[in-house]
């Protein structure tokens, strides 16, 4: 696309009891609206790279789709800011209940958990207890990550998310949405025909519960992140078998929930 994701503007900085006129980089924003069979479906706030795998991959997510062959058109009008996409299928259900709130037991478990309607019914717990990472596999993929993405280097106003295997990044996305970023990553794969049960997401923002929901979508068993999880994104990720690794900083991090995916240094 055309749209820029960072542009340059003029600011007023101070430093050490100086101000001075600087030149600073900024992020952009980019609306895009979806156009699902004729209807006006989602408007998605976002940065203006990746578009095609972020409609995809969003699409994918809310249980509109099923794999990237269930498209039978997307195009992204730059000019007007749509995306045009028609479907040979789409699931009627989960369309009408795209974006209502619902209130369930979560996996059919005792806790209740509030998310949308389509959470419910698209989200399946992650069944493989394979051991993927060691310790010293999660520092390695954290900063591979971080170091890939340059925008977020020049202007700290943007998030990162990596889908990795052991040897290093499949493939990474940035996005002024976390979400986006994530749905960025699960359209390349669905487009890319990429199997996902043995990957892992390593992302740079907070663990919350619709961070937790995307990577169940995505069917990735490992999710480590810089940052904290909620409480309720602890309680998905038990309840979803998702092992959720976070503050992964200098040499440090927490294990919290599903440890046997991860080869702890003593632990057989």
């Amino acid at each position: 696309m055309d749209q820029q994701m960072q542009v340059t503007n003029q600011v007023l900085r101070y430093e050490n009891g100086v101000v001075q006129l600087v030149e600073d980089v900024i992020v952009t924003e980019y609306p895009i609206t979806i156009i699902l069979n004729d209807q006006e479906f989602a408007t998605l706030v976002c940065s203006p790279e990746d578009i095609e795998e972020l409609v995809v991959g969003f699409l994918a997510s809310e249980g509109i789709i099923n794999r990237f062959k269930d498209i039978k058109e997307l195009d992204v009008v730059e000019t007007t800011g749509k995306a045009i996409v028609k479907t040979h299928r789409v699931n009627k259900l989960n369309e009408m209940f795209h974006s209502k709130r619902y209130v369930t037991s979560c996996c059919g478990k005792s806790r209740q958990s509030f998310y949308f309607y389509n959470d419910a019914r698209t989200v399946k717990p992650i069944e493989t207890k394979k051991k993927v990472l060691s310790i010293d596999d999660c520092f390695r993929l954290m900063e591979m990550m971080q170091e890939s993405s340059t925008i977020f280097q020049e202007t700290g106003g943007v998030h990162n998310a990596a889908l990795c295997d052991e040897n290093g990044i499949v493939v990474a996305r940035t996005d002024i949405g976390r979400h986006n970023a994530l749905d960025k990553i699960y359209g390349y794969c669905l487009k890319n025909s990429i199997a996902l049960e043995d990957k892992v997401i390593v992302f740079s923002g907070r663990i919350s519960s619709e961070v937790l929901l995307k990577v169940a979508k995505i069917k990735c068993g490992v999710v480590l992140s810089k940052s904290a999880p909620t409480e309720l994104a602890l309680r998905l990720a038990q309840e979803l078998g998702i092992t959720a690794v976070g503050f992964i900083r200098k040499k440090a991090l927490n294990i919290y929930t599903n440890p046997e995916r991860i080869i702890q240094p003593g632990v057989s």
